[in-house]
């Protein structure tokens, strides 16, 4: 039985750690660059785990991006209207969590808060996790909330709060293998649109010709989406994790599906195989497939929709409407590899590649010049005491 309970926690690293540390700080840069001039994001990542106690840990993470580049805002391609919009903005997020351990319970409060130039998220979130069954079984229990304010031009700050009930059961099925599920409850309320996000319609002005009669001009004209006031989701994650000693090996294989009261059904697969070599060297291929529905309320165009003049500033009443390509019909496609180096005892270093692509399916997709292709490329440090 000591044996299983020994393995439990390496099974994720190929190359566990030996002993525990008093201090664990790492960082990394990343580049989120979309192909034809899109949106690039540029990451800075610092993040920190210091033990206070046989029982007491603190961790820390301070995220640094810049974004820029174009991305669709609604309007169809090849129209009189814009299909790509000019987007420029920094994001400074921190965050910091306390754990404490009481007998068999982990219980960990976390304070988190982000802010863009018209944006500002700030959060708590509180857990416990029960180790029963002499540590081969994990049950977890969470709560999370989220007060965002976002400025929306030519009216007040809006707000939208989000709330998350998770529960978890991790259990040890023999001394290499791992079975986790997770099912997460969500509801949010607020001001749940994109403000940057617009839909077209085909419309006719009538103007006067001057001789009693009337001349058409046929017009595009654009309006702000307008999502539901609230949202209700469901999510349940498996994981199923297995250690192959013979060749220092891990397998990890994750599904998830969710289901939200804007119609969407989503499910994604992610496959993860983990190699050890030398035990100075990991080196980890991955695969990742995700693919959904359209929401209910999703539209190329107004012209979808019986509607009479759309407001200005809408509140989320209905009818609801959005050209957003994030909300159609559609599916991804990610691989990669990640690369992990031990130079010596405390210090590693760590790289990745992942290529991304998002494309339409089915009939409520949107037009394909919509959906972006990128590469991501990230480079990091680890040190450890």
């Amino acid at each position: 039985m000591k044996n299983k309970i020994a393995l439990a926690p390496l099974l994720m690293p190929v190359m566990p750690l030996a002993g525990a540390e008093a201090f664990k700080f790492d960082t990394s840069y990343q580049v989120y660059d979309e192909a034809d001039g899109r949106i690039q994001v540029e990451s800075r990542y610092f993040r920190g785990e210091m033990y206070l106690g046989d029982k007491t840990t603190f961790r820390f993470q301070i995220l640094n991006d810049a974004i820029s580049g174009a991305t669709p805002g609604g309007a169809l391609p090849g129209g009189t209207q814009p299909f790509l919009s000019e987007l420029e903005d920094l994001r400074v997020g921190v965050l910091g969590a306390l754990s404490q351990q009481f007998g068999d319970h982990t219980v960990e409060l976390e304070l988190s808060r982000s802010r863009e130039s018209d944006y500002l998220s700030e959060g708590v979130a509180l857990s416990d996790k029960w180790e029963l069954n002499q540590k081969n079984t994990t049950l977890t229990i969470g709560f999370n909330y989220l007060a965002d304010e976002i400025k929306v031009i030519g009216i007040d700050n809006q707000k939208k709060k989000s709330y998350d009930f998770v529960f978890g059961v991790s259990q040890l099925l023999d001394k290499n293998t791992v079975l986790a599920a997770t099912l997460t409850a969500g509801y949010a309320s607020g001001y749940l649109n994109d403000q940057y996000k617009f839909i077209q319609r085909d419309e006719i002005l009538s103007i006067d010709d001057g001789a009693g009669g009337t001349i058409d001009i046929p017009l595009t004209e654009i309006y702000r989406e307008n999502r539901p006031d609230s949202r209700v989701r469901g999510v349940l994650q498996v994981q199923l994790t297995h250690y192959f000693e013979k060749i220092h090996a891990a397998l990890d294989i994750t599904e998830r599906v969710a289901q939200d009261d804007y119609g969407v059904f989503s499910q994604s697969l992610q496959i993860e195989w983990r190699q050890g070599f030398g035990g100075h060297l990991e080196v980890t291929p991955f695969f990742r497939y995700y693919q959904q529905t359209a929401a209910d309320f999703y539209h190329q165009t107004l012209n979808e929709v019986s509607l009479g003049k759309p407001e200005n500033y809408p509140t989320g009443k209905g009818p609801n409407y959005s050209a957003d390509y994030r909300l159609s019909s559609m599916e991804t496609l990610s691989f990669g590899i990640k690369t992990k180096l031990r130079l010596g005892e405390h210090f590693s270093l760590t790289a990745a590649f992942e290529n991304y692509a998002m494309n339409g399916v089915g009939s409520r997709q949107a037009p394909e010049q919509m959906y972006p292709t990128a590469s991501i490329w990230t480079f990091g440090g680890t040190i450890q005491f």
